[in-house]
């Protein structure tokens, strides 16, 4: 019998124990300990997990220990090198020091089998990020265990990529403020920063949040054991890649850290549970929070939506717990946040029979059909001429992929634009074609449209837009090579067999073998140009383990001559406010177990009256021939003005308005002209440089409805002007840079469609 004392120190068989340690910015909701059919439960949960690969052997870990103690010592001999050249004292050099970090699924300890290791150097501050990238490289070339050896000198997080006997290391440096780095050096001291260049601190920052991460969870082997569990179903669910506006490793992380403080004595059975019970739940765009941020004066930017208004239209926030306070989900879409908040309450239906007997862990991990789920599908493949060029081509398109989701859910039409992670080969069989070929697909779910037979769909503009997008950016970094295309095509759900063998549009689970392949990445890394400094996972949990047949209606490429456009905003999300409601937790033995909520609930403004519907609405016989979308001028002196309250004007059912039908081909450019120059985006120094676009779902021919607990959007149809104060890239392109015309074959094509009623 267990009971809480009116002190709050557990009583347990009438004995009186010390009170818990309080994790989280709320008090738990159950205190509960394991009964012996949750331990039960845990261990089918392993056995369901074993042949998937997710756990190594002791011989596989003793070896990645070997090999890190390898490099530790080869660092610490190369700074020590460095130092003499830069004529330090023998004294000084002696004691010089430098020490290699881990952080990402290796230092949480749920790395895969295979897997890679993210690993940190640090160095003192004598030592230059060109020493790093010169002299290093140059000593790891002649170290003959080093293999496949590559220096990714201009990334987002600037990263040298090996092989060091047969275990794969993104190797990043950040040099600190000091004369040696002892080997008891903790980087969780925000003092650490000072003074250091942004590219330090995003190197920095994924150790700081991993250490974090760890010191705020209850129990270290039962959260291992539950992140192992959701890595692995958002895996086999297709949501588990940051780049293309699901969520990443980190990401994970932070949420089943939560779960873990809400219910800190729970075992891993229990806690994937209690993962999809809260998650299921949750109030988005309330924030996910480990803990409340703390303040600094260090300066740096951080997630602040009272400050930072752009901050305020996240749609998913999860905020990481090492300053400066990040919000690792920036990628989230309106389509991506509507599909992992149906898993998430598919998870818990699942998880609910399992608990109850009626199913197996593996039920779990089943793969949803998504060939099966959707009617109407955007193909896109991109291609090249040679391997190498191919790797780098594929990986830039990947990046920019949520910019056609972002693209497809403003259409007035679409309702959801879902796309599927895992990429697959394009077919060899043609000589005419190019040799290396990758495909994505994308679901598209239409809104229904009353009192019409049929409607014409416009298309061409939202894709042009982004292969515009595409070809600009490559371009400007000078990686535009001849033989580099993107194509896209609408198909039908019958059509698919002309892109895909039959194994794959069948119902069908995969083998282990291709489980194993698709987890730990299924063949080279690519490297994102703009990827995000806080996801360690660096979304390579997609492989393609299929071969394709030769399509037999070819794609051409659509090329825009345009890429002004418009980014709506998104829901403003409370400050500091837990967005779990009340948890029904009746079978547990607790009382009062609620969370209590920090921070009030945002006051509903005046009611304001609903701007006018724009001309052009109605659906016209034929869709983007005359309709135009309307731009708000960039001019911060031009915005809408705003109510004393400070609350936007929103339309009277609380949604963001779609962009209207496709402009014709021939209108758009010299209407679009000026806004084009106008809009020039510029990387933040830890922003993502293309901030997610996207709007609250109209009713349609799919279950999209969502509730934000009450918080209504509050659309603003404005260019963000937050980017004229982020700090510049050359990693990104200006939207006025022209479309290069040497080497590219720019086809005017229609991507057009109709919809019988």
């Amino acid at each position: 019998m267990r009971e809480m004392s009116a002190s709050g120190n557990i009583t347990l068989g009438g004995q009186q124990q010390q009170p818990q340690k309080h994790y989280g910015i709320t008090s738990s909701i159950s205190l509960a300990f394991p009964r012996e059919i949750d331990h039960m439960y845990t261990q089918k949960l392993i056995e369901a997990m074993k042949p998937f690969g997710v756990f190594e052997d002791e011989e596989e870990l003793n070896h990645r220990l070997v090999v890190l103690g390898k490099l530790n010592s080869f660092i610490k001999e190369w700074i020590a090198e460095i130092s003499e050249t830069k004529n330090l004292p023998p004294s000084v050099v002696a004691n010089v020091g430098g020490k290699i970090f881990t952080f990402g699924s290796y230092r949480l300890g749920v790395h895969t089998k295979g897997a890679d290791i993210d690993a940190l150097c640090v160095a003192p501050r004598h030592v230059e990020r060109t020493d790093f990238f010169l002299s290093f490289f140059e000593k790891l070339k002649q170290h003959e265990e080093i293999k496949d050896l590559r220096a990714v000198e201009d990334a987002f997080v600037p990263v040298i990529k090996f092989k060091f006997d047969r275990i794969e290391i993104d190797l990043l440096f950040a040099r600190l403020a000091l004369q040696s780095i002892p080997d008891n050096l903790d980087l969780r001291g925000d003092s650490h920063l000072r003074n250091l260049d942004i590219r330090c601190i995003r190197s920095l920052n994924g150790c700081r949040v991993t250490d974090e991460i760890l010191y705020l969870v209850p129990n270290k082997e039962n959260f291992r054991l539950t992140l192992r569990a959701v890595k692995l179903w958002a895996k086999r669910r297709g949501i588990y890649s940051n780049m293309l506006g699901f969520l990443g490793g980190v990401s994970w992380a932070m949420l089943v850290a939560r779960t873990c403080q809400l219910y800190p004595n729970a075992v891993a059975a229990t806690l994937v549970h209690k993962f999809f019970l809260v998650f299921s739940k949750w109030e988005w765009p309330n924030p996910v929070l480990l803990k409340q941020p703390e303040e600094s004066n260090l300066n740096l930017p951080v997630w602040d939506p009272r400050v930072n208004p752009s901050d305020r239209y996240h749609l998913m926030p999860i905020i990481t717990p090492a300053y400066p306070q990040q919000n690792s989900t920036y990628n989230v879409s309106t389509s991506t946040r509507t599909i992992m908040s149906e898993e998430f309450k598919n998870g818990l239906n699942v998880t609910d029979e399992i608990l109850q007997g009626k199913a197996d862990w593996s039920k779990l991990f089943e793969p949803p059909s998504f060939f099966q789920k959707y009617k109407h599908y955007i193909v896109l493949t991109a291609s090249a001429s040679t391997e190498e060029n191919h790797l780098e081509w594929i990986g830039l398109v990947e990046s920019k992929i949520r910019v056609l989701v972002g693209n497809l859910e403003r259409n007035e039409y679409i309702t959801l634009a879902h796309v599927n992670p895992q990429s697959f080969p394009g077919s060899k069989e043609n000589p005419n074609e190019n040799d290396f070929v990758s495909m994505w697909f994308i679901g598209i779910n239409f809104k229904k449209v009353e009192n019409a037979e049929s409607v014409n769909i416009d298309l061409t503009y939202d894709i042009q837009a982004f292969t515009d997008t595409v070809y600009r950016q490559a371009n400007n970094i000078s990686m535009l090579k001849d033989g580099m295309k993107i194509e896209a095509t609408h198909v039908k759900k019958k059509q698919l067999h002309q892109y895909l063998p039959p194994e794959v549009l069948q119902k069908k689970k995969k083998s282990i073998a291709e489980i194993s392949r698709t987890s730990n990445g299924g063949g080279s890394k690519r490297v994102s140009l703009d990827g995000n400094p806080l996801d360690s996972s660096r979304d390579t949990d997609s492989g393609t383990p299929f071969s394709s047949p030769t399509p037999v209606s070819k794609p051409t490429k659509p090329v825009t001559e345009m890429d002004g456009k418009i980014t709506p905003t998104k829901t403003p999300a409370p400050l500091f406010t837990d967005g779990l409601p009340a948890i029904d937790d009746s079978p547990e033995p607790e009382q009062g177990m609620s969370i209590p909520v920090i921070g009030s609930k945002p006051v509903a403004g005046p009611v304001v009256k609903p701007a006018q519907t724009p001309a052009g609405s109605t659906i016209p016989t034929v869709v983007g021939r005359n309709v135009i979308p309307r731009l708000i001028s960039p001019n911060t002196n031009q915005l809408p003005p705003q109510p004393p309250n400070g609350v936007p004007n929103i339309a009277s059912n609380g949604t963001a308005p779609k962009r209207p039908h496709s402009p014709s081909l021939e209108e758009s450019p010299k209407r679009l002209k000026d806004a084009e120059q106008l809009l020039s985006p510029e990387d933040s120094a830890f922003k993502e440089p293309f901030p997610p676009a996207g709007n609250e779902q109209e009713s349609g021919d799919s279950p999209v409805s969502e509730s934000l607990g009450g918080v209504k959007p509050m659309p603003i149809p404005t260019i963000d002007t937050s980017r004229s104060q982020r700090l510049p890239s050359k990693e990104l392109p200006d939207a006025s840079s022209p479309l290069p015309t040497s080497n590219l074959r720019v086809i005017k094509n229609s991507i057009r469609l109709t919809l019988n009623r």
